[in-house]
């Protein structure tokens, strides 16, 4: 297996770690603020 098979397949199966890494940040700041305006009896919206 050459050097750059290797760098190909971690260049590929980085990317679903990234944006699993970014849905989770952006679904916690989503349940933050609803939690949030929840306590506060407010719409999210």
């Amino acid at each position: 297996m050459s050097v750059s098979t290797i760098a190909l397949t971690a260049y590929v199966l980085i990317w679903p770690v990234i944006v699993a890494v970014v849905l989770f940040v952006i679904a916690r700041a989503f349940v933050k603020e609803w939690l949030d305006a929840r306590r506060e009896g407010r719409d999210i919206i």
